[in-house]
């Protein structure tokens, strides 16, 4: 027979393991566990990432204090599975199931794209791609398929102008082709209703000004200079003059070290030789800045057609 003592003490000790563990279950959950008494931080989970990324970088970076229970309340909540890639914000003093909660949502934050000058997309693809799960690769291929097929009418000669140099707001998770989407309603965005009608009383499509605000931006990025430069190659074009832009020729080259153009440059024959074809090249021969663009929807009014 089990006498009464022996029960009494199997009890006290189960009682002892179950606070215990109680205890200890609530430590896991709702005790401070990620960033303690620091500031903000923000981790990067990459899409080929699974949970071994997430706890190695929480680990490396001394974000979470203890690593064992952070990892075994994950695996309870079924987050080990369902790790979703983005830039998070780890707030100070978060416990364990914040964070969990946080990453397995997927409630990430946005992150930048930003690009400034380039004379072609492949040097705007890099810097553009930075910050995001796409690759330089991916960017450029999904360029490549909406240029294919757009209701825009950008062609291959084209599209550089559709992209706005600017910094932008986006997700770290968008894909390629959102990507390309949303830099396209950007456009349209930047092109309102005055810089459409400014293109209009110059007689020109809004190509046609992110063409000429390209030759603008290969002579001078000074601010106080395009307007006056914009308004001499505008001044050539109303009067039927060839525009004789020494960078249009350097693009017709493809040599960008050309540091000074010669007379045997002038007679290649290329749709970019403005020397040898009147009017406005096929193309933008850049990535033209706002403020060039600005500089010819707004260019300086005089009747010089040299420089």
């Amino acid at each position: 027979m089990i006498n009464k003592r022996t029960i009494w003490a199997a009890m006290l000790l189960g009682s002892v393991l179950f606070s215990s563990f109680a205890y200890y279950g609530w430590q896991i959950i709702y005790t401070p566990n990620l960033q303690v008494a620091k500031e903000k931080t923000y981790i990067m989970i990459p899409a080929e990432g699974g949970f071994d990324a997430v706890r190695d970088t929480l680990y490396k970076y001394n974000i979470v204090q203890d690593v064992v229970s952070f990892s075994f309340l994950a695996k309870l909540m079924n987050y080990t599975e369902a790790v979703k890639p983005g830039i998070y914000e780890i707030a100070p003093n978060m416990t364990n199931i914040e964070a969990i909660r946080l990453l397995r949502a997927g409630k990430q934050i946005t992150t930048f794209v930003t690009y400034s000058y380039g004379r072609t997309l492949n040097d705007i693809a890099a810097p553009i791609t930075k910050n995001i799960a796409v690759s330089a690769e991916q960017f450029l291929t999904s360029v490549d398929n909406y240029t294919d097929s757009n209701d825009d009418g950008f062609t291959k000669e084209t599209i550089i102008g559709m992209f706005i140099p600017n910094t932008y707001e986006v997700y770290y998770t968008i894909t390629p082709e959102q990507l390309v989407e949303k830099l396209n309603k950007e456009y349209h965005k930047f092109w309102n209703e005055e810089r459409t009608s400014k293109a209009k009383e110059l007689g020109l499509s809004l190509k046609e000004v992110s063409t000429l605000a390209s030759i603008v931006q290969a002579e001078s990025a000074k601010a106080d200079e395009s307007p006056i430069i914009a308004g001499l190659y505008y001044n050539r074009l109303k009067r039927g003059i060839p525009l004789q832009a020494d960078p249009t020729l350097v693009f017709a080259m493809g040599d960008f070290t050309i540091k000074r153009v010669l007379n045997a440059h002038k007679e290649i024959d290329s749709p970019y030789n403005t020397y040898k074809y009147k009017g406005l090249p096929p193309g933008p021969i850049n990535m033209p800045s706002i403020q060039s663009i600005d500089a010819v929807l707004n260019y300086a009014t005089h009747n010089y057609i040299y420089m």
